[in-house]
């Protein structure tokens, strides 16, 4: 640093810019030693000519100070320039080092650590006195003859200095052999500690999301190799899981197994640990390429790290959220009819607990649990209208509802009872002569025609009062290959039992789209545009009839049309279940 502020110091014009001082008029002393030989140079005839003259020497004076003047006025200004910029750059390279120093040391870490410390030695302290005391007490005093006649009374006091110093030393054994253990039930203050939070910083944060998704590797890759066993992905390996797992529920040794299981998996990973090669999973593992971190980072590719981690954290939370809060409301009683069939089951696993012996009931458990773990969620996967009818728990689950969705469940209310007043005002307005039928005509009519005739369904079909106007989207069908089927514009509706779409485009029925709530498979909110902010604005639906999901996207009121949809299609799949099991 010191080389660097010599060359900083220095820096200015070059020395060829500048006169030599020994050429130089007003070269003193000061400026240039002895040891440099003046030149003086020989005046010409024509100079002692201007010296002789009165007027002469009087100018060349005049105008040798005024150079002179300009000369030093911008050495000393070049001078207090480099100074400056010397006191500058030891300024900032001092704030530098105080900022590592007070980043490197904490005072207040620095404080509570001293403070803890001299509790400690007060408390080593006064166990030092403690043990000084005892020891002063052990010491018994020399004991001085006593005279002839005063021995019977001697004999007294000494045998009780004698019990005093017995229990004495029994203290000092008891407290050199269980004081320390003693010594951990002292109450002492609860310690404040302070957590320092680091900075928001782009390449941390993206190293906290590698070193999560590392850690939750082992987990993800059992849920996988549960959920291969369960899809039979490898036939030969789920039967013979089957039969070992329904053999030792049938013995009574499901515990066992399972704790031998444990143990076999912690023999292979310390001998994973040792060196040794071991690689058993029923999916095979896909190696993923692992990007070398980048050092040096430009602002945009700074930006756009922090977006995609910022995403993938945000979806993440998402998930997260979801499954907890449906957790919450399904024993908070926010959906009671729910809620009520869990309060059955428990009351009736109770009963049963009470009033059969365990093995029994340890025996159906299960046998249950591998019959469904193995053969009915293999159906229900491979039967997703089966699924939707029958499979209880799936049921329940996608039924329960999250706290986004209770506020805008509470939004559509309101605006629908808006709608009816609205409706009904419009009604009671209407003329008399008008029939209810034609009414509901004028108001479920599109602007091509009637609602039933445009989509080839019966009368009874009409939009629902909240999207009897429609939802303004686009249908993305990813099936279709040309450009014009690909996307559409148009306008989305809901029925009692169907999903209509709309094509806006003049011409034949064909560009429009009727799906069957029944046959949806799975129906999701979607994002169309992944660099884009929010959630998105769009609705996935899946289909058995497409390969791809078929999207509806830029919904602005995307939240509102899932609910509608949602709901729609639950109470259908619920009714359908409930016609199933009468």
């Amino acid at each position: 640093m010191l080389r660097r502020l010599d060359r900083i110091r220095f820096r200015g014009h070059k020395r060829e810019d500048f006169l030599d001082l020994a050429e130089s008029p007003n070269a003193s002393d000061t400026e240039c030693g002895d040891e440099i030989p003046l030149k003086t140079p020989r005046p010409s005839p024509r100079d002692s000519e201007e010296l002789r003259d009165p007027a002469g020497p009087g100018t060349l004076i005049m105008a040798a100070g005024v150079q002179d003047f300009n000369r030093t006025e911008f050495d000393r200004l070049n001078e207090i320039k480099g100074h400056l910029e010397i006191a500058l750059l030891e300024k900032h390279f001092l704030q530098e080092e105080l900022r590592k120093l007070r980043e490197e040391t904490n005072s207040e870490m620095l404080r509570q650590e001293l403070d803890r410390e001299r509790q400690r030695r007060m408390e080593l302290e006064q166990k030092m006195q403690e043990v000084l005391k005892a020891r002063s007490e052990e010491q018994p005093a020399q004991p001085q003859q006593p005279p002839k006649g005063q021995s019977q009374a001697s004999n007294g006091t000494g045998t009780e200095r004698r019990s005093q110093g017995l229990a004495s030393r029994v203290q000092k054994w008891f407290y050199e052999r269980f004081g320390e253990y003693i010594e951990d039930f002292r109450f002492q203050p609860e310690e404040n500690t302070v957590e320092t939070e680091e900075p928001l910083s782009a390449r941390r944060l993206t190293e906290n999301m590698r070193r999560l998704k590392r850690g939750a590797k082992p987990v993800t890759n059992f849920v996988k190799n549960l959920s291969a066993l369960s899809d039979w992905y490898s036939i030969y390996t789920s039967a013979i899981a089957f039969t070992v797992y329904m053999n030792a529920v049938w013995h009574g040794w499901a515990i066992p197994m399972f704790l031998f299981l444990a143990i076999l998996r912690l023999s292979l990973n310390y001998l994973i640990a040792r060196g040794w090669r071991i690689q058993w999973s029923i999916v095979p593992e896909v190696s993923e390429a692992v990007e070398p971190a980048k050092e040096d980072l430009t602002v945009s590719e700074k930006f756009q790290l922090v977006l995609d981690v910022a995403q993938k954290a945000q979806n993440l939370f998402g998930k997260m959220a979801d499954i907890l809060e449906k957790i919450k409301n399904l024993f908070m009683w926010v959906q009671p009819e729910t809620t009520q069939k869990l309060y059955v089951a428990l009351w009736a696993a109770f009963l049963a607990s009470c009033f059969f012996p365990y093995r029994l009931v340890g025996l159906a458990v299960g046998l249950y649990a591998g019959i469904k773990f193995f053969l009915i969620d293999f159906i229900f996967k491979r039967c997703p209208r089966l699924r939707a009818k029958y499979d209880t728990p799936y049921i329940i689950w996608r039924s329960l509802p999250t706290d986004p969705q209770l506020k805008e469940r509470a939004g559509a209310t309101v605006s629908r009872r808006l709608q009816t007043a609205s409706s009904r005002s419009y009604v009671s307005s209407a003329p008399a002569g008008l029939s209810k039928d034609e009414d509901a005509g004028r108001f479920h009519s599109t602007k091509k025609g009637n609602f039933h005739e445009i989509f080839n369904l019966t009368e009874n079909e009409r939009p629902l009062a909240v999207c009897e106007n429609g939802w303004r989207c686009c249908l993305i069908n990813r099936d279709r290959k040309m450009p014009t089927d690909y996307i559409r514009n148009g306008v989305l509706y809901v029925t009692e039992n169907y999903l209509c779409f709309e094509s806006s485009k003049s011409g034949s029925s064909k560009r429009n789209k009727v799906i069957k709530l029944m046959d949806i498979t799975d129906i999701q909110k979607y994002k169309v545009l992944s660099v884009l902010p929010g959630s998105g604005m769009g609705i996935a639906v899946s289909t058995p009839s497409t390969q791809k999901p078929l999207v509806f996207g830029a919904m602005v009121h995307r939240d509102e049309a899932f609910e509608t949809i949602f709901s729609q299609y639950m109470k259908i799949t619920s009714a359908a279940a409930s016609g199933g099991d009468s």
